[in-house]
């Protein structure tokens, strides 16, 4: 029995709601059970330095946890003057998924940015923000199209991103903080809408796992992206 209740396959409950910040070109809240994150699009009229004369856009991620998003307060990383390597790791993470999905030369010699702040979390906030900044950078692109800024859609294919683990011995979907917390398997899943991998990330955190085992968390994972996807297909 897991510690909510659900099924071994059931998502937490997700709502995505688009279009909440007024200045951002794209936003949304996404909530997956206690997990809550708040993402923004801004378009910039010019790429990174790296990539000025090639033709090609990009797009790249900041993540931040809120002080009290967590049970005790976590310190802002501000008032250190850097950030955590845990943070470095999951804005790339966010940028390299959301490149996948988006068509580098239709973008042109512009980037976009995508903040993912946390504002409460419960496990999957790296999930949570690849997904919610999936539809803000879809925003944003519709944007370019509205203006004749590009003249093709630069976004491929949905991106959403889902965590799948084994705890108590058994596969399940989408772990919350008590589950993620005492997994003996932990993996993070990130893939289009049709279904093809981006990145897989997966360790273990108590026993060693099988093929068969990562065969079970591949087809949970499939099942609650393709459930990700159509809420995002909902909220736009």
């Amino acid at each position: 029995m897991r510690p909510s209740g659900r099924q071994l396959d059931e998502l937490r409950a997700v709502r995505i709601e688009a279009g909440v910040l007024r200045h951002a070109e794209g936003s949304c809240r996404i909530v997956m059970g206690g997990t809550e994150v708040l993402c923004a699009a801004t378009i910039e009229d010019k790429p990174p330095a790296f990539l000025r004369g090639t033709g090609l856009g990009w797009v790249t991620a900041e993540y931040g946890m809120l002080p009290r998003a967590t049970q005790t307060r976590t310190r802002r990383e501000a008032a250190s003057g850097r950030q955590q390597g845990r943070t470095i790791e999951i804005q790339r993470l966010i940028g390299r998924a959301l490149r996948a999905g988006v068509d580098r030369a239709a973008l042109g010699e512009r980037q976009i940015v995508i903040d993912c702040d946390v504002i409460s979390a419960d496990g999957g906030t790296r999930c949570a923000a690849i997904t919610g900044g999936w539809v803000a950078l879809r925003m944003a692109a519709s944007r370019l199209l509205a203006a004749r800024l590009v003249t093709s859609d630069p976004i491929l294919d949905h991106v959403a991103a889902v965590s799948c683990g084994i705890y108590a011995g058994q596969a399940v979907l989408d772990l919350d903080y008590a589950e993620d917390s005492a997994a003996g398997v932990d993996g993070n899943f990130v893939m289009t809408g049709a279904g093809r991998l981006v990145e897989v990330q997966g360790s273990a955190e108590g026993a060693t796992f099988g093929r068969d085992d990562l065969d079970r968390l591949l087809g949970l994972a499939a099942g609650g992206v393709a459930a990700l996807v159509a809420a995002q297909r909902a909220a736009l």
